[in-house]
């Protein structure tokens, strides 16, 4: 029996990851790993892994875009051009779902890891959102989103949607930090970054009734919860509220 080389040696075609990249950063470490050939079939699908935690990859893509169409359809028709902050770039999903609807104003897209941006810019997530990025609405903010939310960095812009992805949800983060942002201050600096009736709209991969109580806490109206129905396991969800006028 031959021994398995490790990730980073095996062939393209073998169904198990190999690593494309890995990077230790202020955060931690993430890790790109791609599964499949990527050949004609173009059956190819990248993950992201943060400090050995499954983030996301590229094989559905059908909650990120939800978190994009639900926070645009809970604002009202008539608000011209609102404009968007998507927290988290991930494998760019919702970016690509903001940049394909023309209702949506300027987009900016904060990401704290610098690695995440190189893959969407010049490595093979490329192949994702190259044309999104191209678009003239898009902007990304290399930074942490917490800090970036609660200090005002960049100007104190307010948007009309907030739709958060850096984590696997409320109750299962990446890192420590992260917990802030569902804490009562980090709640209200989301309000404070969005417009009167403005919307915010957190990923997560379970429901979490605690959290929904959370954002009834902090001033929030209109609380809801859309499912995602998943191949195994509890769905994908993404919470909706509604900051006050």
């Amino acid at each position: 029996m031959h021994p398995q080389p490790p990730n980073d040696l095996r062939p393209a075609d073998d169904d198990r990851p190999v690593t494309v990249d890995r990077r230790e950063g202020p955060y931690g470490e993430v890790v790109l790993r791609r599964r499949g050939d990527g050949g004609p079939s173009g059956d190819a699908v990248f993950e992201i892994i943060a400090n050995g935690c499954f983030l996301m990859d590229t094989s559905d893509g059908r909650s990120e875009r939800l978190l994009i169409r639900a926070a645009l359809g809970a604002l009202p028709a008539d608000r011209p051009s609102p404009a968007l902050l998507i927290g988290g770039l991930g494998v760019g999903f919702s970016l690509v779902e903001a940049v394909a609807e023309p209702r949506w104003g300027r987009i900016a897209v904060v990401e704290r890891e610098a690695a995440v941006i190189d893959w969407h810019r010049e490595g093979p997530l490329a192949a994702v959102t190259a044309g999104a990025l191209a678009d003239p609405r898009a902007e990304i903010v290399h930074a942490d989103l917490v800090d970036w939310l609660r200090t005002g960095q960049r100007a104190p812009r307010t948007y009309d949607a907030l739709c958060l992805d850096i984590d696997n949800g409320p109750d299962w983060t990446v890192t420590e930090d992260n917990d802030g942002l569902y804490s009562p201050a980090g709640l209200a600096a989301c309000a404070a970054r969005l417009a009167p009736g403005g919307v915010l709209a957190v990923w997560s991969a379970q429901p979490s009734p605690a959290f929904e109580e959370s954002l009834r806490n902090a001033g929030f109206t209109q609380v809801r919860t859309e499912e995602v129905t998943v191949a195994r396991g509890v769905p994908d969800v993404v919470h909706l509220a509604v900051r006050g006028a």
